[in-house]
């Protein structure tokens, strides 16, 4: 059971929760109430953050799981190794959802978050000895809705660089993608393969950019297209990763004709059976009829009429030109038989998303009525030929060029990698990494600084930052801003707690939190915080556009702006939970709980 007394609610009184306690569910065996102390709660999310920490950082670890089929997965991801955690206590799974939940919708901070989390907690270890649990989770939900977003915008993106994609020049915003990807794989897959992967990411947006829109409508095309975009190859090293130009379809030739390989052909797609089947799933056959016009109809008769009526099909394909059948079902032997004679290449079972980015590629439309088929549903390719990639073919096609180009020069990832295990987390790393760039560079709106967050501005710096206010606020919703990584954002944003959030007593506990956050991620790298600590700050002061083009890393501050929301958010919760019940639920459909249900409501 958890809550948060709002505005004009209060807590759940004595009564209201005997109430609740003595709720009897069907089929539910009460076991036991735990009402769990915070200590307890430290305990469990400090158990995490030492699982965590081994791969924590560039110079971090691999870890090593084995399943009980003996197969060993290694991995650096954060969110892997979580999720492959035994976890039997409710408040360990309730955590790990919230760190799912959040790296599902910004591709990254699983391992920031737990540690940033427990470092919170810590915080608040001398805090409750003088308030509630209650009462401190109301106050950090207050102030991480109403102060954290003004806290940003005058503590840190003053010393941020904005990269609009629309505005910057293309090699400018090659190297500013390049930087912002540098750290994530560095973090995620290790540094060895580091740069070439980034390099293979930059190239791989570059050329899937979408004509005539905004910027960003390139990543939201490649983050919804990626299955259909991308093919994993198993056996063969990642330095073998590469593009191709065209799109690969996952599926074998069922027929195939070399002369489809030179020379531009034209292609149909049929998302149905075209030949007419005799009896569909769950028809009844009735043999005669009492109407005289069909008394001497019979099976024969219909396979006749129906190969006719491929006939005709195939009659209309031809004079088309098409050469290329690309069906998302499996079609009849008669079907095969017909496209063999007309000397047509047959593909069978392509995949929806395939066969959707195929259409959107050629500006065509799938056969919705195999009578009656036009000109608008044929594709025109540059070629059509087989392409073995490993040990499985596959059936590779390209469009021609022209003005019209929904994309300026599509091509496809190939994705390699000594195994199947690796060659899906690196498969999962070139995903994220695009879901980080969305959520760096995708617009979000505007809002104004409110009179009581322009009072803030009181010392040198923020003064004369005054006029620019709307402005940073409008940086942070557009989502635009990099800082240099290594600790930039945690060190400013605790700088910026402490001058501007004296009103809010949370503030200097995350402002703790977030240092010793910072402390993990500079000592990597310099061995020792103080001097790390001043060097960033140095760094972010004289912070330009000059320093993406020669400077190190960067990260984006919406994706630590986020970050940092989910984790307010989760620790509310924590601090929320009242009573824990354990239950023993009788193996019943209608009473279990979904796997893919959410923690959001439990306690």
């Amino acid at each position: 059971m958890s809550g948060l007394p709002g505005e004009n609610e209060s807590a759940v009184g004595d009564g209201q929760k005997h109430w609740i306690m003595s709720i009897l569910v069907e089929d539910v065996e009460m076991l036991q109430v735990d009402q769990p102390h915070f200590q307890h709660v430290l305990q469990i999310v400090s158990a995490l953050e030492a699982v965590v920490l081994r791969s924590f950082g560039p110079n971090g670890g691999q870890v090593l799981f084995t399943k009980d089929t003996g197969e060993a997965i290694v991995t650096r991801s954060g969110t892997r190794i979580l999720t492959a955690l035994r976890l039997k206590h409710p408040l360990a799974r309730m955590v790990v959802d919230c760190v799912w939940k959040h790296s599902r919708a910004t591709g990254d901070g699983s391992k920031n978050f737990i540690l940033l989390l427990a470092s919170l907690l810590r915080m608040f270890q001398t805090a409750l000895q003088t308030t509630t649990a209650w009462r401190l989770a109301y106050e950090l939900r207050e102030f991480g809705m109403m102060k954290l977003d003004e806290i940003i915008c005058l503590g840190v993106l003053p010393y941020g660089f904005c990269a609009k994609l629309e505005n910057d020049p293309l090699d400018t915003h090659y190297l500013c993608v390049k930087k912002l990807l540098t750290p994530f794989f560095q973090t995620r897959l290790g540094q060895t393969h580091c740069d070439m992967i980034s390099h293979l990411t930059c190239e791989f947006l570059m050329r899937s950019r979408v004509a005539n829109n905004h910027p960003s409508s390139g990543l939201h095309f490649v983050y919804t297209n990626f299955p259909a975009l991308h093919t994993t190859v198993s056996g063969v090293p990642v330095t073998c990763s590469r593009l191709i130009e065209g799109q690969v379809i996952h599926s074998d030739f069922a027929v195939h004709f070399p002369q489809t390989d030179k020379q531009p052909v034209k292609a149909v797609v049929f998302t149905q059976h075209v030949q007419p089947k005799l009896l569909g799933e769950g028809d009844i056959l009735t043999v005669g009829f009492e109407d005289q016009a069909f008394k001497k109809k019979s099976i024969v008769e219909f396979t006749a009429w129906s190969e006719k009526s491929l006939q005709l099909v195939f009659a209309s394909l031809q004079s088309f030109g098409v050469s290329v059948l690309l069906s998302a079902v499996k079609q009849s032997a008669a079907f095969l038989a017909l496209a063999a004679q007309a000397e047509m290449c047959v593909v069978e079972c392509v995949s929806e998303d395939e066969l959707s980015l195929f259409a959107r590629l050629s500006r065509t439309a799938p056969v919705l009525d195999c009578c009656a088929i036009e000109a608008v549903n044929v594709a025109t390719l540059t070629f059509c030929c087989p392409l073995t990639l490993g040990v499985q073919r596959y059936v590779h096609v390209a469009f021609p060029h022209s003005e019209q180009d929904v994309v300026v020069n599509l091509s496809s990832l190939v994705i390699c990698g000594s195994g199947k295990e690796q060659t899906d987390q690196y498969a999962s790393a070139f995903q994220d990494s695009i879901r980080m760039l969305l959520t760096t560079y995708e617009p979000r709106g505007t809002t104004t600084l409110s009179d009581e967050r322009t009072c803030l501005l009181t010392d040198e710096k923020t003064e004369s930052a005054s006029s620019s206010a709307p402005d940073l606020q409008q940086h942070v919703l557009d989502s635009c801003c990099v800082v240099p990584a290594g600790g930039a954002f945690e060190i400013l944003l605790s700088r910026a707690l402490l001058q501007h959030g004296d009103k809010y007593p949370v503030s200097r506990l995350l402002s703790d939190a977030l240092l010793s956050v910072s402390r993990h991620i500079c000592t990597q790298t310099s061995g020792r915080f103080s001097p790390a600590q001043a060097k960033v700050l140095t760094q972010c002061d004289g912070f330009s556009s000059k320093a993406v083009m020669s400077g190190s890393s960067l990260e984006s501050v919406s994706c630590k702006h986020i970050l940092l929301q989910s984790v307010l958010w989760c620790a509310t919760s924590l601090l929320r939970v009242d009573k824990i019940l354990y239950t023993h639920v009788v193996l019943n459909t209608d009473s279990q709980k979904s796997a893919g249900d959410s923690w959001d409501d439990t306690g």
